[in-house]
This record gives structure tokens, sequence and C-alpha cells, in this order.
């Protein structure tokens, strides 16, 4: 099957932030064609497998969705407010956050986001 180029980057762009990540997900399995599919779809999924990745992609539609009609901050900040009332300490939220696999970068501007939020917090509680 040969699909015009414009033709599936039209595809691509109707899945949204969830089929920029599958792209980057299918360049990084290492394989081609539907086992590439497969496999991006497997680690996106974790110990859940591909069903996994089927539903990690079906929730960053939702987050992206959120994101778009409320914007970051606001998704972010409500998300720290649900993990603190659920009993998590700005400690324990950075702890976890250092140990994910992810870029020096990406951490530093995650751990800002939470100081700010705790600051901000903190002094609208006085």
């Amino acid at each position: 099957m040969n699909i015009p180029f414009d033709k599936l980057i039209a595809r691509i762009i109707a899945l949204g932030i969830p089929g920029l990540v599958l792209v980057v997900a299918i360049f990084t399995s290492g394989f081609v064609g539907a086992a590439a599919i497969v496999a991006a779809l497997a680690a996106l999924g974790g110990p859940l497998g591909m069903v996994g990745g089927i539903l990690a992609l079906g929730l960053l539609v939702l987050i992206g969705q959120a994101i778009t009609e409320y914007g970051f901050e606001t998704v972010f900040c409500s998300v720290l407010r649900g993990l603190k009332e659920r009993g998590n300490t700005k400690e324990q939220i950075l702890k976890k956050i250092d140990s994910y696999l992810i870029s020096l970068e990406l951490k530093l501007k995650l751990r800002l986001y939470v100081e700010k939020f705790w600051e901000v917090k903190i002094g609208s509680q006085q």
C-alpha cells in the first residue's frame, strides 16, 4: 500500500499528541513495519504490554485535550493539588521526579513547578 506523504501526515495529525508519541516510540523501537508498531505500543504499555500502550495513548488524548482547553499550568497545578490532598508531600513528589528516567532539563522544570506550587499554596494559607 502506497499512501501519499501528505495524506499519511494528515492521519498522524488527526491523532494529535498521541500521534507524536507513537511516531517517536516507533522510531526508537528499532523495528520496522507492523513489528515497530507492536513494539512501540508494548513499550508505552509497560507491564500491561500492547493493551497498556493503547490505554496510554488514550490517556494522552485526554491530557492533550485538558491542556488545550485549560492550559498547562492549570492542569499541572490541579494534579499537584490532588496529589497533595491524597497525602503526598512536596519532598515525596520531588523524590519521585528525581527517580524518573527523563532528562535533567525536564526534571529541573518539573521541580521548579512543584516548588512554585508549594510556595503559592503555603503563602495563600497564611
